[in-house]
Parts: structure tokens; C-alpha cells; sequence
């Protein structure tokens, strides 16, 4: 297979899941939030170095290639764990060793829990139910934070029980957001039961079904009257049909033209403590991949206290101050028009042209929006979460071994 082959595919732009196949066999299953970006990336130069000798050697051996589309990456996501399950594909388990993987447990409880564990944890007996027996397995799932990140999202549309919440002080405040059921309700056992259930059924990747029987249940709550719990289930099936998948975007690389083989991205963030503290980053992505050694951290010299774009203004200053960095061809702030405009004035003054965005946030510091014009929006996106990580980690290690030292603070930026 190469190039002209996918293409004569025509692998649709949305999200789903793709099997790489000899003859009649599934040597392995993915997932992508968009299939036509994911499977053209296996095609590009230096596979074996961008993903594995492994990935490379299943490439070479298929013959073929096949997809099936989901509404979402979330449920990408669980079709993927289930036909990994049911097929057992020898490059999944080859590629990761299975015993590493995530499983998502239900306990058989009148209130039951559900818990996130790994592979070899079930293998060793080192999940500790005190005797509590197990309802439901669902896994293997090979990416331990897009399972987080959907467990979250489906926490908010059916609230369940985890693993350590039940034991929490804050249940109360839990209760009160709608992460955990309300057990002083009337039929708080049968309320919460009906959750797992439609939970079960998500995970079983039957989602019409769910639907059908949420909207089955809303008429007949409504028939008697039971108004409240009639939009409460509204609710939940508006949720399922609008599943945001911002969270799940793929950590993996995009492809590109060979016309646009070195389309480098610079981002940049900041970090602080209510003004202490100060720290800067830039992050690098290049064709859609993150190139972590050419990653540079900046401590701020110039003391701006809670003033980001001053902050910001000395990181690109100081950032033009070494044109043995290649210059990208995007530059991405984190923050909105002031970061945006900070960044631009500071080229202006350096006679250095290059197109600046920003990425804008909510109060959950999910990406909202991109100021400028781009047509990279997955990899400035990818660029933004990358600097935002670095900085914070950055962030963190300079806080824990420097807060109180006023010397011999090492530099770490060029």
C-alpha cells in the first residue's frame, strides 16, 4: 500500500475507527477523531521513528485497510475497546503488552462503583473490593487518559460512584454539582441503578438503544406527572447527542502535503503563582508532531507580577535573541487579543514577520476559540496544550526546589 492507494479510498474526515488488515485478518484496530488524518499519517517518512519498527512492520505486512464512522470520539473510543476485545488483533497486544491496558470495573453493590484499573492490577488480584464481587468488565482500552477524560464527560450525564469518592469529606459538594446521585432522594437506589444501566449500555456501544429507552422512560415520567424527572432525562439525552470531544482529540501526528514538509509552530505560555514564581515556555510543533527537545523555558527576569503579556513580551524578546532557533511559520499565544497583540508588537519592533493566534479558554480552561486566521486549527491546538503542559510542569519544579532561594537559581533558558 502507499499514498495513491489511500487516497482512492477516500477515508471520510470524522471520527471513528480503522482496522489494518491481511486478507480477511484485523492485524490491528485504532481509533481517530478524524479517520482520513489518522490512517494517511502512516504513510509518512521515517514511520519506524515516528511510531515504532513495530507499527512500521504492520504496515508493510496489510494489505488493506477498512473503517467504520462513530457520531464522536467518545464513542471511538469505546468501539475500539469492544473490537479489540472481540478480535484480539496480534499488533495490539504486540504494540502494547495487554496487561498494562485500562479496564473500566462495575461492582455489584446497591449503589455500585465504578473503577478505572490496569491490566496486571486485575492479573495480580491487586484491586482490593473486600470482597465485593464484579458486574461488569469493559477493556481493554489502550489510552489511559482519553478514558479518563470520557469518564468524566459521562460522569456529568449519568453521576456514579468512584473509587474514592464514596469515602470523600466533599461528598456533599460531589452531590451538589451532580457528580455523584443523591441518596436522600425517595428512590435514590433505583434512580441510580437506572444510571448504571444506561451507563452499561454506552459501554457496550449502544447508544441508539440508550437513547431509546431514555426517551421511552422521559414519556412515561412525564405521563405521570413527574415533570422534574421527565427534563432531568431531557437533559441526559441532549447530552448523548451532543457529545463535546474537545478532550479526546488524538495525541497522535497529522498528515501533510509534501509541499508542506517543514510547517513549524512556535507556542508560547506562561505560568505563575499569583505573580511569584514566573515562568515562561516555548513549545514546538512541526507537521503535526511535538519536537520536545527543542522545547526552551524561560525564568522571567523582569518581575511583571500577575501581568501575562509583559511576561509574554520578554519570552519572545528574548526568543529572537537566537536565530540559530529556525523561525516558524505560526506563532501561538495562549490567552486572547492582548496576548495576541503583545506578541505581534514585539515582531513589529524586531522587523520579524510572522502570522500570530491566539487560543482563548473557558472558565475550564478548554480551548474556546482561535484568534487569527489559520487553517492549522488541530495543530495549533495540539501546540497550545503542549506549552500549556510544559509550563506547568516547569512551573511546579521550580516552585517545589526554589520558592524560598532567592541565589544560585540555575538558568535554564539560552
Amino acid at each position: 500500500m502507499n499514498n495513491e492507494y489511500i487516497l482512492k479510498l477516500n477515508i471520510p474526515d470524522v471520527s471513528g475507527v480503522y482496522f489494518f488488515k491481511k486478507g480477511k485478518n484485523i492485524l490491528y484496530i485504532g481509533k481517530a477523531t478524524s479517520l482520513k488524518d489518522r490512517v494517511r499519517s502512516y504513510f509518512q517518512k521515517d514511520m519506524s521513528v515516528v511510531r515504532s519498527p513495530l507499527i512500521a512492520k504492520m504496515v508493510e505486512e496489510s494489505d488493506s485497510i477498512d473503517w467504520q464512522e462513530t457520531p464522536s470520539a467518545l464513542e471511538a473510543l469505546i468501539l475500539e475497546a469492544n473490537l479489540i476485545k472481540k478480535y484480539q488483533p496480534v499488533y495490539n497486544s504486540k504494540e502494547k503488552d495487554n496487561k498494562s491496558f485500562n479496564h473500566v470495573l462495575i461492582t455489584k453493590e446497591e449503589f455500585p462503583r465504578v473503577l478505572l484499573v490496569r491490566g496486571h492490577d486485575l492479573l495480580n488480584d491487586k484491586v482490593s473490593l473486600s470482597g465485593i464481587s464484579i458486574a461488569h468488565d469493559f477493556g481493554p482500552f489502550p489510552h489511559g487518559k482519553s478514558l479518563k477524560e470520557a469518564l468524566k464527560i459521562l460522569r456529568k450525564i449519568f453521576p456514579f460512584r468512584d473509587g474514592k469518592s464514596h469515602k470523600s469529606s466533599n461528598s456533599n459538594f460531589y452531590t451538589q454539582i451532580g457528580l455523584l446521585p443523591d441518596t436522600s432522594l425517595k428512590n435514590a437506589s433505583g434512580l441510580y441503578k437506572k444510571n448504571i444501566k444506561n451507563l452499561v449500555l454506552f459501554f457496550q456501544g449502544k447508544n441508539k438503544k440508550l437513547i431509546r429507552s431514555l426517551e421511552k422512560d422521559m414519556f412515561l415520567s412525564a405521563k405521570r406527572e413527574e415533570f422534574e424527572d421527565a427534563q432531568r432525562i431531557k437533559k441526559q439525552i441532549f447530552a448523548l447527542q451532543h457529545i463535546k470531544d474537545v478532550s479526546l482529540v488524538d495525541d497522535s501526528f497529522v498528515y501533510h502535503d509534501k509541499k508542506d514538509d517543514k510547517y513549524r509552530i512556535e507556542a508560547y505560555d506562561v505560568a505563575h503563582t499569583q505573580g511569584r514564581s514566573v515562568v515562561g515556555v516555548m513549545a514546538v510543533v512541526q507537521n503535526g508532531l511535538p519536537l520536545p527537545h527543542e522545547y526552551r523555558k524561560f525564568i522571567i527576569k523582569d518581575s511583571p507580577g500577575i501581568n501575562d503579556t509583559k511576561a509574554l513580551r520578554e519570552i519572545v524578546e528574548r526568543r529572537l535573541t537566537h536565530p540559530e532557533w529556525k523561525y516558524p511559520r505560526l506563532i501561538v499565544a495562549d490567552g486572547g487579543k492582548a496576548q495576541k497583540n503583545a506578541i505581534e508588537r514585539v515582531l513589529r519592533e524586531s522587523g520579524v514577520e510572522i502570522p500570530v493566534v491566539a487560543v482563548t479558554k473557558d472558565a475550564k480552561h478548554r480551548a474556546k476559540m482561535i484568534l487569527g486566521v489559520t487553517v492549522k486549527e488541530k495543530e495549533v491546538l495540539l501546540a497550545n496544550i503542549e506549552a500549556h503542559r510544559f509550563a506547568i510542569n516547569f512551573h511546579r519544579k521550580k516552585r517545589s526546589t526554589a520558592m524560598f532561594e532567592k541565589k544560585g537559581v540555575k538558568k535554564v533558558d539560552k
